[in-house]
């Protein structure tokens, strides 16, 4: 690598040392396919001397090999590794790279420009201060120049640049430059990015990268680089109410207590006053604790330890914040959420949000509306597919403290993770609580749950049957009641048909509509069992997730998953109902097992095999299994 600093050759600890010191700047590039993204990283990386020798001969070998300026050097192969990316010319994947120069640091993310790896983009700019958006000269503002901004502006991305590139295949027109920048402030003051720095430039050959070109006389304005060098960075941060979420409980002995986590804004010192969210608990700052030695003050954007000098009960994922100036705790939202998975979001649906250090169990609702973010328009939607953005309401079960995202990133960013997969499934920003979780409260009762049960002489339980149709749940099911009562249980069964014509006969059967129709048996049940009843459900519930969430509303060891295990050849050779041969001719849409899929248990209490018995001894082994297991008692 070619020297960056006489430093490093003449004390290597000087060096080191000034460079531990220098602020860092993250940032993206982002725009259209071919804009030029990759090679201004590389040109970047170059002019910086950040490349080592050995990368500079593969590159230049790269480039003759692969490249796509004639045997020159092809700057964009510095950043796209892939083969892929190498085979097509475009990015793919985010790609991260480091370079710093004299006066600060940087981390730059190289983001995809192609609609369909949009989700890449919002990952890459999830942690960026600024944000260069490139315009090929030559075709100016385009549908994923409009997107990109779109995302920049949502995710409150502070400092914009545009970079109109390839000037000089344009001649250096300033008509052609000034005829791009009044279009691209039009769009910028509709989605709030209310200043930007435009920079002509040739990424390529280097014009207005590092230094001010002769080529643009009629350019008065910054070069890139020096812009990005002189960038405010966090100081705003340190401005706002103090918020640390609680990452771990430093308990290194009997002696010593902590809580540690990196503080997200604000500034703290021993003798503060500060709040334990949810809980509301307070107590006084006695020390801040850090690896080496303990501090006077502590920042946003530092790691610390604080101990507090009264013992309350603080967890990882509760927030420490100022008592002054605490933020709001809630468990309902309105919230915007840019869907990345290709499977498509389901209202009702659970999955985990993770925020800060906090993971909580939540369900967002319809969305209110989609944003077709090339004409900014409002859309009806019923749900959200890959790529798509769109404003929903979150329920939680579990409250949490939060800020505004455009007030804190930290405590109002958030993502969404699919609870079987473990995907990451999307990505949002809270607005504020809905003012309902303000005003709904629980009400405590005097008879509780096992005081009801206790009157029946039995403990609440949900036996959820599920299976294809045709399966023979439902007989199953009734069976099993039949023996339960004659045993002297006090039960209820819930049928899928039943219910349809009264609670959901408002609902259809799309992934959505089926999606509602157990989240709401699930609660349901969960009533039936806090009135202490043996509640047996039968319905196909196509889905683990929803049955997941059925589980996961009863306390340990109330739900029993019965999984009523029919081949689907078996199950259609019955076709009791006559709904297998309408769902092959066309007349019933999204019938699960013809084009609606099931989802088998993985793990359910009971396998029952209708192939090999019949439903009255599949009910005897039920009945047999839960007379086994269960203690009915109190």
């Amino acid at each position: 690598m070619a020297h960056q600093s006489d430093l490093i050759a003449d004390d290597i600890e000087a060096y080191l040392k000034a460079h531990e010191h220098k602020s860092l700047l993250r940032f993206l590039t982002c725009g259209s396919v071919d804009d030029g993204k990759s090679t201004l990283i590389g040109r970047l990386l170059y002019d910086s001397k950040m490349i080592f020798e050995d990368q500079l001969a593969a590159l230049e070998a790269d480039s003759k090999k692969v490249g796509t300026q004639g045997g020159d050097i092809d700057f964009a192969l510095l950043v796209d590794g892939l083969a892929a990316e190498r085979e097509q010319g475009i990015t793919i994947d985010v790609a991260y790279r480091f370079f710093s120069t004299d006066k600060r640091k940087f981390i730059v993310a190289d983001t995809p420009g192609h609609e369909q790896y949009t989700r890449n983009m919002v990952t890459g700019a999830s942690t960026a201060d600024a944000a260069i958006i490139l315009i090929d000269a030559r075709k100016g503002v385009l549908t994923q120049t409009r997107r990109h901004s779109y995302l920049v502006s949502l995710l409150g991305i502070r400092h914009v640049v545009l970079a109109i590139n390839k000037m000089d295949l344009v001649g250096w027109s300033q008509d052609t430059f000034d005829t791009i920048l009044a279009e691209y402030r039009d769009f910028a003051d509709q989605i709030g990015i209310k200043q930007f720095t435009a920079i002509p430039m040739s990424a390529l050959k280097g014009d207005n990268i590092t230094a001010h070109s002769d080529a643009a006389p009629w350019y008065d304005g910054p070069a890139l680089l020096p812009l990005l060098e002189t960038l405010p960075v966090d100081d705003d941060l340190r401005d706002k109410p103090f918020r640390m979420p609680v990452q771990w409980v430093n308990r290194p002995n009997l002696d010593f207590r902590g809580f540690s986590g990196l503080i997200s804004s604000g500034t703290i010192r021993p003798g503060d006053k500060i709040k334990a969210l949810p809980s509301g608990r307070e107590s006084t700052v006695e020390r801040i604790v850090t690896f080496r030695d303990d501090l006077d003050v502590a920042v946003a954007g530092q790691s610390v330890t604080l101990t507090l000098t009264d013992e309350i009960d603080i967890s990882r994922g509760d927030v420490i914040a100022e008592a002054a100036a605490p933020p709001p705790v809630a468990d309902q939202f309105e919230a915007t959420v840019v869907w990345m998975d290709d499977e498509a979001m389901l209202p009702g649906r659970p999955y985990l949000l993770k925020l800060g250090t906090r993971t909580v169990s939540a369900q967002i609702t319809e969305p209110k509306y989609k944003i077709n973010v090339n004409t900014l328009e409002h859309l009806a939607a019923k749900r959200l597919e890959l790529n798509e953005i769109g404003v929903c309401n979150l329920s939680l079960d579990a409250p949490i403290a939060f800020d505004a995202y455009t007030d804190n990133h930290d405590l109002g960013g958030f993502i969404l993770v699919d609870r079987i997969s473990n995907r990451t499934v999307g990505a949002g920003m809270l607005h504020f609580a809905l003012r309902r979780s303000q005003n709904i409260h629980w009400q405590a009762l005097d008879v509780d749950k096992n005081s009801r049960a206790a009157l029946k002489g039995q403990r609440g339980r949900v036996v959820w049957l599920t299976g294809l149709s045709g399966s023979g749940k439902s007989t199953i099911a009734n069976l099993v009641e039949k023996r339960l009562h004659a045993d002297g249980r006090h039960t209820y069964l819930l049928d899928g048909d039943n219910v349809r014509h009264g609670l959901n006969k408002d609902l259809g059967f799309t992934d959505e509509d089926r999606v509602e129709n157990i989240r709401r048996v699930a609660e349901v049940s969960k009533l039936m069992v806090d009135a202490g009843l043996i509640v047996l459900v039968s319905f196909i519930s196509p889905f683990r997730a929803e049955r997941r969430l059925a589980r996961d509303l009863q306390a340990e060891g109330d739900f029993v998953e019965v999984y009523v295990n029919t081949p689907l050849a078996v199950a259609e050779q019955r076709d009791v109902k006559g709904l297998y041969k309408k769902a092959r001719a066309g007349e019933l849409k999204n019938f699960t097992g013809i084009d609606s899929p099931y989802e088998p248990p993985e793990n359910a209490e009971i396998t029952v095999d209708t192939t090999a018995m019949s439903a009255t001894e599949a009910a005897e082994r039920i009945v047999a299994w839960l007379e086994g297991e269960l203690d009915y008692s109190i």
